[in-house]
């Protein structure tokens, strides 16, 4: 049988598809090595424990939360920019936090600090609902856009100052700040459930912070733990 153009032209079409889906396949199964490694070295191996935790940081592609020139270093050990001067959080202390929050699959969680909004879906993948709050309207717009493209349907952000935290949605079972505020905001301990914990970082910008532990038993009363020294960006309000 004769050979048209068509049929060329229709077998080139065809393998550039094929080539695309192969590559597309290899990059995807590149990711997923790498999440596997980042888990079990930077992770696992540093103390995190918590295996729902372990799994949720193996699932989420941390790559489709950073810009595209920064793929190629999602998965290492630091934080990378996301723009408007602000960081995605080095995995390990995404981990950290989030074991540290002892998240159920009932609870509601208040996130200040949307940012890239990866902290929001490895929640996402433990508890009913993430309410999260970033001040950048940019970057809210962003994490939004990630996360519905990444089918969360159990995160609602949204863009404006986490100072006040989100009354309408009060109380939560969880607060977690993924930025430094000077002082823990009264609003947000008002906001925190009877029996209830905020993971939060505490101090000033140009020096070490505190990573700490806040829980609030039945008669209102707040007890803090200390867990480590980190380095955040700040909590920014709008006044600033």
């Amino acid at each position: 049988m004769p050979i048209s153009p068509y049929m060329i032209c229709g077998a080139i079409v065809f393998c550039l598809f094929c080539a695309h889906e192969s590559s597309a396949a290899g990059a995807a199964s590149e990711y997923t090595a790498a999440r596997v490694d980042m888990v079990m070295r930077q992770i696992a191996d540093r103390g995190v424990r918590d295996e729902r935790v372990l799994s949720a940081m193996r699932k989420v592609p941390r790559h489709e939360f950073v810009p595209a020139a920064e793929r190629r270093n999602a998965y290492r050990d630091t934080p990378l920019p996301i723009g408007e001067g602000q960081t995605i959080s080095q995995p390990y202390i995404v981990a950290l936090m989030t074991e540290l929050a002892e998240a159920d699959s009932s609870d509601r969680v208040l996130e200040i600090g949307t940012g890239s909004g990866y902290q929001a879906a490895v929640l996402a993948e433990l508890v009913r609902h993430v309410y999260t709050i970033e001040i950048e309207p940019a970057l809210a717009q962003r994490a939004k856009q990630a996360l519905d493209q990444l089918g969360y349907r159990n995160v609602t952000v949204r863009a404006g100052d986490g100072y006040a935290g989100w009354p309408e949605h009060a109380p939560f079972d969880i607060i977690m700040i993924t930025a430094a505020p000077d002082h823990v905001p009264q609003p947000l301990i008002d906001q925190l459930k009877s029996g209830g914990r905020m993971v939060v970082p505490v101090g000033p910008i140009a020096a070490t912070q505190q990573l700490r532990v806040l829980e609030k038993d039945t008669t209102g009363k707040v007890t803090t733990k200390v867990v480590a020294p980190v380095r955040f960006v700040p909590l920014r309000r709008n006044s600033d």
